[in-house]
């Protein structure tokens, strides 16, 4: 997971360590670093981001002269990264569930993103998530396009042991979301995970389509599922459904062969959205959450 960047990361903070810390020493390695971030995947204003904040806090700091200096570096690069990943509004999905049904009514969650992403699945995980932690939950089938895509949210409720509400291929995906809260609400169900339709983002239809499911059905959380091995695309994809439709969290998918991890970066910063989970397998309990902190540390905690 992610052990391109870490090694690039790792020759970085060494060279940085044999060197003084003047603007001049530094400038040609913090240009290395950006090209080094672009190289894995991370977005060109970010990479500029991160060399920037770790400019300001390594020019003109108090050193050994002759010691090692390589834990002051490292110091530096993981504060400069949290800085960049230190978005505004935080997302507690457990706690959002929690707060919601105090109040007598469902969680509504609906989930964004093309085909391809492992949406499904992950709406199965995040359905066992809530499930570990006491919570009752029922699924919709909202995608009512992709072929064989209610027979796999089938599948993956009668493993689970939920229900799922789903009409006839065709149907109006935003009739089927409203149907489902209406039975949540009916049998005191505490979370509603929406399925939407995965066009590609450019498809004016689906996201008109997608507004549509958010007008009719309110939900208390919007969650986008992003691909972690598609590099820049990630992050593109982000952003035109952030444009278009709206969300307030993203999941990371397949984070356990990605090498790069620039999609980690990039999506909070310029969406300005958290990602507070990502998949690390196909099992349902192969969903762990997502911070900054944790994100460091498996770039450099043993650097």
């Amino acid at each position: 997971m992610f052990e391109k960047l870490r090694q690039g990361l790792k020759g970085i903070v060494e060279r940085i360590s044999q060197s003084g810390l003047t603007e001049k020493d530094l400038d040609p390695l913090i240009s290395d670093l950006q090209l080094q971030l672009i190289a894995n995947d991370v977005s060109i204003q970010v990479a500029e981001k991160v060399c920037g904040e770790l400019k300001v806090r390594l020019i003109g700091t108090e050193a050994p002269r002759f010691g090692d200096k390589s834990r002051l570096v490292r110091d530096a690069l993981r504060e400069s990264i949290r800085a960049v990943m230190a978005i505004g509004r935080e997302v507690d999905l457990l706690e959002m569930v929690s707060e919601v049904k105090h109040r007598g009514e469902p969680l509504v969650v609906m989930f964004v993103g093309i085909n391809g992403t492992g949406k499904t699945t992950t709406i199965a995980k995040v359905a066992r998530l809530l499930m570990k932690s006491g919570y009752s939950v029922v699924l919709a089938s909202g995608d009512t396009y992709r072929a064989g895509a209610i027979e796999q949210l089938d599948e993956h409720a009668r493993r689970l042991g939920v229900r799922v509400i789903s009409h006839r291929y065709g149907s109006d995906s935003a009739a089927v979301g409203f149907d489902a809260v209406q039975h949540a609400r009916a049998q005191g169900i505490d979370a509603v995970l929406i399925d939407t339709a995965g066009r590609m983002q450019t498809n004016r239809n689906l996201m008109d389509e997608l507004t549509k499911i958010r007008r009719v059905v309110h939900p208390g959380l919007t969650i986008m599922i992003i691909d972690s091995l598609i590099g820049n695309d990630a992050t593109e994809q982000a952003l035109t459904f952030n444009g278009s439709v709206g969300f307030d969290a993203a999941i990371l998918t397949k984070v356990d062969a990605d090498a790069k991890g620039g999609s980690s970066l990039s999506v909070p910063y310029l969406t300005g959205k958290p990602v507070i989970y990502i998949g690390v397998g196909q099992g349902y309990d192969d969903l762990q959450p997502f911070d900054a902190a944790w994100f460091t540390e498996r770039l450099l905690g043993d650097t």
